[in-house]
């Protein structure tokens, strides 16, 4: 509480500039006891809400509006002063944190999707070369909009970006991609990735490192790997409407000793591995420690399978004892069941998202978050198919979510999607 104690005497100043109503209201939320809670010192879980009882208009017009039923302007220029407060105490403290404008003052929505791969080695790199290399053409039926209207939009990064080194010995499938690419996920309005999987390290040392450097030159912020392990085991704290939401990132694949991709040491480059979980759970203890919210967005499972495995199921419990409020999995390639662990949601496997020329279903996940916690989950349905990920409606998107609801029989996913655990 010490933390926001000191924003609080921080803010007081800001708000006298914008005026004493401004201040008076601001002072009303903290007494209130919700603007910015921190889940250390809540000592419970949060409590996801039943939505189906709901109206879609309810749930997406949930603000908090004054007398002439609008947010004062004062209050969001107040929000917004206390963001860049959070930003640059995180910075000091040596965090890596993304500052994050939001297009609602009162929650923020972060889209998640699956694998991501842009080597020109494969035919879904080509076709988007051959026709114009154009996001326009590949993101359809809507879906481009809908990722760029996320608050936070993160992928999973299953690639080096780099034009060095020679592909790890002995190892079947190994990709990299021409670091002049990286613009394509400012084109998609990619905002992080996570670096911890099993194909980051595929050309060597120095190709992570300029996989590094492509994405800070590109502004993207990522996780999950870095230069040693002390950087590996940063989590990135999102800023946004107030809150501080850590998102952490590791793999458990490859699951065999030795393995191909390189796990961080302190004096050297590499992914941060969770086969042994106890490295992640240090960082999920730290993450949680320093904000209000904490998302894990984990590498594992075995590729192709639509069921979970004992691994991902047995983690799984792990880290929601370990107090992570949402867990987001990927690896397998393909879409597995939605659960509840714990009191925690699980996505166990987004799958490809624009990965390959497979035709399969896919989805975003939609993840909204108030001061209270979870507001809402959505699953989106899509398609990856002909080289081109979809936005799917009508009859395939009742396809999906009828499937989706067929393995997943600890959750409900009501006609647009949104999940009650």
């Amino acid at each position: 509480m010490g933390r926001r104690i000191g924003i609080f005497f921080a803010v007081t100043a800001i708000v006298l500039i914008v005026g004493m109503a401004a201040m008076l209201l601001y002072a009303e939320k903290l007494k209130s006891g919700t603007k910015g809670k921190n889940i250390a010192d809540r000592g419970d879980k949060i409590e996801i809400v039943d939505f189906s009882a709901d109206t879609p208009d309810a749930r997406k017009n949930n603000t908090v509006a004054d007398a002439s039923g609008e947010k004062s302007q004062d209050m969001a220029g107040v929000d917004e002063e206390i963001d860049l407060i959070l930003y640059n105490e995180a910075v000091s403290l040596g965090q890596k944190a993304l500052l994050a404008e939001c297009a609602d003052k009162d929650k923020v929505t972060f889209a998640f999707a699956g694998d991501i791969m842009f080597d020109e080695s494969y035919t879904i790199m080509n076709q988007y070369i051959m026709e114009g290399s154009d996001v326009n053409n590949i993101f359809l039926s809507g879906l481009l909009d809908r990722i760029r209207a996320a608050d936070v939009f993160m992928v999973n990064n299953e690639f080096p970006f780099s034009t060095r080194g020679e592909p790890s010995e002995g190892k079947q499938f190994t990709f990299r991609a021409d670091p002049k690419h990286v613009g394509i996920y400012n084109e998609m309005g990619v905002d992080l990735v996570s670096l911890a999987n099993n194909h980051a390290y595929d050309y060597g040392n120095d190709a992570l490192i300029d996989t590094f450097d492509a994405l800070d030159g590109a502004g993207i912020t990522y996780v999950g790997a870095g230069r040693n392990l002390d950087e590996a085991m940063k989590p990135v704290y999102v800023i946004a409407n107030g809150m501080k939401i850590a998102i952490v990132s590791a793999t458990q694949i490859e699951r065999n000793l030795p393995t191909h991709t390189k796990e961080a040491t302190p004096s050297s480059a590499g992914v941060l591995r969770c086969m042994d979980p106890s490295k992640l759970l240090k960082v999920i203890q730290d993450a949680k420690e320093n904000s209000d919210f904490v998302i894990l967005y984990v590498h594992w499972g075995a590729e192709g399978a639509e069921k979970i495995d004992w691994l991902q199921r047995d983690q799984a419990i792990v880290y929601a004892e370990a107090g992570v409020d949402l867990i987001i999995g990927d690896h397998p390639h393909c879409l597995q069941q939605l659960d509840v662990v714990g009191g925690v949601p699980v996505v166990y496997s987004l799958g490809n998202f624009w990965f390959n020329s497979k035709a399969q279903d896919t989805c975003l996940i939609e993840a909204a978050f108030n001061e209270y916690g979870i507001e809402s989950i959505r699953f989106i349905p899509c398609r990856q198919e002909n080289c081109r990920t979809t936005l799917l409606t009508g009859a395939e998107a009742d396809r999906v979510l009828n499937y989706m609801r067929s393995i997943s029989p600890n959750v409900e996913i009501d006609a647009e999607g949104y999940v009650a655990f």
